[in-house]
């Protein structure tokens, strides 16, 4: 989810600044920028300036990125300053420059990519300890400083996506889940039939393309409990699904052919165990842990196996968020109140997803786990504009990803920070895409 500046139309005003709103626009400021500190702090100088995978930035492209967002929306187009370093601009857009080269770019190297961004910092918290969290609509809210914040911590999520590619010994340390953990009391929970409210039109740090609220409405159908299991794939692959094509969508069996795929990303086998690589640990394949770095296409490739299907993004977000029992549609899976480590694992507390069927607390109003946090989850669905969609501040951060190119992904992972998930918020990617923190889970026709 890359983005340049375009301006574009303003959605309707929100409601006014809830008291408070300064000061978590400070911490969250604050928390995204201490874990890029830590990211980008923890490999040396060479690390930060190699590419470690073509489908990836070099590191320390991230952070000057980070910084020149930063400068570009808060001090440029808030506060209204010139320019800091006009040259780089160019260097530091997304769309001018594919991932695969930047690393042939001008770049600032990592001490001067660190000034840079230190000192946009700097004056963004003069800006903010001054500025009326109202008035306009990138100011309303507070919502241009939940953007960037945001912004910083989608692009945290992509350099520990990068470190997870990166070859060598660990860097990063965590520690496991050892999350609250109740057994599911069935596989899958019925959702009913009917209309909901999708979307929303009163969060204030909603991107534009959680709006507006709208009515939806689905027929009844059953969805997973919790999420695929490492060891229900597993059986897919035992059962020679990556061999039978009769599961596979036509461009998922061409890819799985052309590349040799026969099992999630970083997955081999050896003496007869199935092993992965985990940001630079190599470790048995955790059963009862949600499949991660699978595509689009071996997840709708298993759900057929299983005699099942992805579900709808409508139908995700319902389960998720509809409250049957009045009839509204909550913020979040458990409630309005914001995350805690109790209810989902998110925020890279942990390097890794908690074993299914945990966070009982964190559940559905009719009872479905994890949906966020720990994965992210694979839907049928093509990212497409709700009805009523404006783009704003800028086309770029959705309007031009809109069609069949990319598949919505729900929930958030581990790798996610509480700032930038929510029951309403919209992931997408292309359909062949398995470095990401992708899982899934499956849906049934009542």
């Amino acid at each position: 989810m890359e983005d340049r500046d375009r301006p574009a139309p303003a959605p309707a005003r929100p409601a006014p600044a809830p008291p408070g709103l300064r000061e978590r626009a400070h911490a969250e400021l604050a928390a995204a920028r201490a874990r890029t500190a830590g990211l980008t702090d923890a490999v040396s100088d060479p690390d930060l300036t190699a590419q470690h995978s073509p489908l990836m930035s070099p590191l320390v492209w991230d952070l000057a990125h980070i910084g020149n967002q930063e400068e570009l929306w808060l001090l440029r187009r808030v506060e209204g300053r010139e320019a800091m370093r006009p040259e780089i601009d160019p260097l530091y857009d997304a769309f001018q420059h594919p991932r695969s080269e930047r690393p042939g770019l001008p770049l600032l190297g990592p001490a001067e990519a660190r000034r840079y961004a230190a000192e946009v910092r700097g004056r963004v918290l003069d800006l903010l300890e001054r500025t009326p969290l109202e008035g306009t609509p990138l100011l309303d809210g507070g919502f241009a400083f939940g953007m960037i914040a945001q912004h910083e911590q989608q692009h945290d999520e992509t350099m520990l996506i990068t470190h997870q590619l990166r070859s060598g010994p660990p860097v990063l340390a965590a520690p496991d889940p050892g999350a609250p953990w109740d057994p599911p009391p069935a596989p899958e929970v019925l959702v009913p039939g009917g209309v909901f409210t999708m979307g929303t039109s009163t969060e204030p740090w909603a991107l534009d393309n959680e709006r507006p609220a709208h009515p939806r409405e689905t027929e009844p159908f059953f969805i997973d409990t919790v999420p695929v299991t490492n060891a229900a794939f597993q059986a897919f692959i035992e059962d020679g699904g990556y061999a039978e094509p009769r599961w596979w969508a036509a461009e998922g069996w061409e890819q799985v052919h052309r590349h040799g795929i026969g099992a999630p990303l970083f997955w081999h086998q050896e003496g007869g165990q199935w092993l992965r690589r985990r940001f630079g640990v190599v470790e048995p394949v955790p059963p009862e842990e949600p499949v991660l770095h699978v595509s689009w296409y071996e997840a709708d490739a298993w759900a057929r196996w299983a005699g099942r299907r992805l579900p709808t993004e409508a139908e995700w977000e319902k389960a998720a968020r509809h409250r049957p029992e009045t009839g509204r549609s909550a913020r979040y899976p458990w409630g309005d109140a914001e995350p805690t480590p109790d209810l989902a694992n998110l925020g890279q507390r942990h390097l890794r997803p908690a074993r299914a069927g945990s966070y009982p607390a964190g559940a559905s109003a009719l009872g479905v786990r994890q949906l966020i946090g720990d994965v992210w989850e694979w839907t049928a669905s093509d990212f497409l504009p709700y009805p009523g969609f404006r783009a704003f501040p800028y086309r770029e951060y959705s309007e031009v990803f809109f069609g069949a190119a990319h598949k919505v992904l729900r929930g958030g992972s581990f790798a996610v920070a509480p700032a930038a998930c929510r029951g309403t918020f919209r992931n997408w990617d292309l359909p062949v895409r398995r470095q990401i923190f992708s899982g899934f889970r499956t849906a049934r026709d009542v």
